[in-house]
């Protein structure tokens, strides 16, 4: 049985350290924009009774 020298275990420390993954977080040079062309419609459509109309018609201080 060979004996390992003693340079293996540093070498392989050194061999090893060489494989560390790196995480950088770095903020932007410039601010986020965000740009919202928005459009917005829309319809309301009333169908009454004819017996409701004729009630709002006579009681028009209802509304």
């Amino acid at each position: 049985m060979n004996p390992t020298p003693l340079w293996t275990a540093p070498l392989l420390v050194l061999l090893l350290s060489g494989c560390v993954p790196r995480i950088e977080l770095a903020a932007p040079s410039a601010p986020i924009t965000i740009n919202m062309n928005v459009k917005i419609e829309h319809e309301i459509h009333i169908k009454v009774d004819k017996d409701v109309e004729t009630m709002l018609k006579n009681n028009s201080d209802l509304f």
